[in-house]
């Protein structure tokens, strides 16, 4: 494994940092939370248009740049700096790599080149609060997530117009304002019982109303407010087979690949919110004095920056190895180093808010905003210890209360 970035990594890195710090501050931040869209559009425009980040790890042949996760995961870490709310995760991380893994010539001809220009951005809708089950990073995604038949979920029904959509799905990132719905269904009841991905294509108007027939959408109030969060209920709404009709279609293994690249993305993206909070913590702590000197001068604060750039500096690695890794064709990497990276990220917010005493958490000052997208990806993504015990339960790694040899 060569660890040293290329230069057109560098780059990435380079010009993503460069925007966000003139375009991407706190205030910037709570005004872009506070639109409709939950975003900045015009930054959201720019970083399309101008620097290709919707398409960056897919092919050239439908629009993208061409590269791999570890450049998505690089330019994931720089947002994750500043907390910039946009559809990159939703987009381009869960919603183009499913498509470009199960759906038709036409229908990945049709939709990645407008997803790739910015111009559309999708969310994947799973049904109630199961998406790590359905990514496979904390439990078996062949089992019955998807509602199984029973009340609840999202259920297909085939017609002879093509398929029909019941059913409601929460925690949908970016999901009140994606112009496409990747969603997950349960179909075929108890006889021939599977869970299948449909499109609902435009399912949101141009004039950001509107909509397909059927589709409820409520954007929710959510702990971490730069990252989108909605309600979708569907009532009779027609949808369209992600894919061919074909039995040997692997969803589930399809959903988990894309799984362990996502947890990789996300872990990079979680380190360089812990590296920026972290950075401006150890700025405070040289300017705030107590006792005639800086606070930062006293060993017991030392001690707790030092085991803070540990803990960063190791979750940072892991993230690099993941995506690395994710793109070299291993699997099952990402839910460990998303483990360590949310870690990493709730300790030293947590620490921030106390080294920053009582305007830690006050509504003026940033440090807030980490701890809150701490908790709210846990939440989300995690918890930590089911992301570790899933792991090591897919490695093998305890058999018979024993270590497998």
């Amino acid at each position: 494994m060569d660890a040293t970035f290329t230069a057109e990594q560098e780059e990435i890195r380079r010009t993503l940092r460069e925007l966000l710090l003139k375009r991407c501050g706190p205030e910037e931040v709570r005004t872009a939370v506070r639109s409709e869209a939950g975003y900045d559009s015009a930054l959201w425009e720019t970083l399309a248009q101008q620097l290709g980040l919707p398409g960056l790890a897919f092919p050239e042949a439908y629009g993208g740049v061409g590269c791999s996760v570890t450049e998505l995961a690089l330019a994931s870490e720089e947002l994750g700096r500043s907390l910039a709310p946009s559809p990159l995760l939703a987009t381009a991380v869960l919603g183009a790599p499913l498509l470009l893994a199960l759906g038709s010539e036409d229908q990945r001809a049709a939709l990645l080149p407008r997803i790739a220009s910015g111009e559309l951005t999708a969310a994947l809708a799973v049904p109630g609060a199961s998406l790590t089950t359905a990514l496979g990073l904390t439990g078996d995604n062949r089992g019955d997530w998807a509602g199984g038949g029973r009340a609840g979920g999202v259920q297909a029904r085939r017609t002879d117009g093509g398929w029909r959509l019941y059913g409601q799905a929460d925690q949908v990132l970016d999901g009140h304002s994606a112009g496409l719905l990747l969603v997950a269904a349960h179909t075929g009841g108890f006889a021939r019982s599977r869970t299948l991905l449909f499109l609902v294509r435009d399912s949101l108007g141009r004039d950001g109303s509107g909509g397909s027939a059927g589709v409820t959408r409520v954007r929710l109030t959510s702990l971490d407010e730069t990252r989108s969060q909605a309600r979708i209920q569907l009532r009779d709404v027609e949808a369209e087979l992600l894919g061919e009709e074909d039995e040997s279609s692997d969803v589930a293994g399809a959903l988990a690949s894309v799984g362990d690249s996502a947890a990789a993305v996300l872990a990079a993206e979680a380190v360089g919110a812990a590296d920026r909070v972290l950075e401006r913590t150890v700025e405070y702590v040289k300017q705030r004095e107590q006792f005639g000197r800086a606070i930062g001068s006293f060993q017991a604060v030392k001690h707790r920056l030092a085991d803070l750039y540990v803990q960063v500096q190791a979750a940072r690695s892991a993230a690099y190895y993941a995506a690395w890794a994710t793109a070299a064709g291993e699997e099952r990497v990402g839910g460990l180093a998303l483990a360590q990276a949310l870690e990493a990220l709730r300790v030293t917010s947590s620490e921030a808010v106390q080294l920053h005493g009582g305007i830690g958490f006050t509504w003026e000052h940033e440090a807030h905003l980490y701890f809150k997208r701490a908790a709210g990806d846990e939440l989300l993504f995690g918890p930590v210890h089911r992301l570790r015990e899933h792991a090591a339960d897919a490695a093998r790694l305890f058999g018979g209360g024993e270590v497998a040899v």
